[in-house]
This record gives C-alpha cells, structure tokens and sequence, in this order.
C-alpha cells in the first residue's frame, strides 16, 4: 500500500491521505469543494462547488499519471438531493462519454458545510 498526499490540493482536514493505492487500483479520500490556494470553500452553489470537487479529484490523479478515464467508480455525497440536475450536469459534462459505475447519497451534513464530496476508486494500470 503507498499513501498519496498531493502538495496541489488542499490540506487535508484530518488523520488521512488525499489517496492510498493497494494493488493496481487507487482509491481517493472524499474530495469537497476547497480550493487549495486559499484554502477556502468555493462560492455557495452546487456547479462550482462541482467543478471544485473534480479539479480536487484530477489533481489527486495527475499526482499518479492518472486522468478521469481511469476512474472506474464513484460515491458522491450530496447535501440536497434537489440539486441532483444541476450537480449532475457538471459531472456528466467533466467525465463525458466516460460513464464509471457511481452511487449517489443524499445526506445530512458534509465537511465545511459544502454541498458536495466525491471520492473515486481508479485503476491504475489494466489487469
């Protein structure tokens, strides 16, 4: 198992690492809407909080050469289940013809208050 702490994303809030690998996959702790140069949660509205979260998720891939194609699934944690369209159409238009398996959970509270996390399982290299 190798810990991953990628120095362009935010700090981590916690005891964990932005990823671990074991074998040939890589899974990334939830990613929520910080942006890493200010530390700071992006503005208040389910897009950009989006975008925040899968530029949070590319960075942690590129770390390891990787990119959203190698993403073979998704757990996304929203605030608002309402918001689900407009989180949605963000997402389909960051991961385009890519479709990984995902589930989606609506739930009480997230990190700093945000709208969204995401946390991704991706294969590093085929079987």
């Amino acid at each position: 198992m190798k810990l991953i702490n990628d120095t362009n994303s935010a700090a981590a809030i916690g005891p964990y690492s932005h990823a671990v690998t074991a074998g040939n996959l890589l899974f990334t702790s939830g990613q929520i809407p910080v942006n890493p140069e200010t530390s700071s949660l992006v503005e208040d509205e389910i897009t950009a909080q989006t975008e925040q979260v899968i530029k949070n998720l590319e960075s942690i891939l590129k770390s390891q050469d990787l990119s959203l194609n190698n993403v073979i699934k998704t757990t996304v944690f929203l605030k608002d289940m309402k918001e689900f369209a407009d989180f949605n159409s963000v997402y389909e238009e960051k991961f385009g013809t890519h479709k990984p398996a995902r589930s989606t959970i609506e739930v009480s509270s997230l990190p700093l208050d945000s709208r969204v996390e995401i946390e991704a399982v991706a294969e590093i290299s085929p079987l």
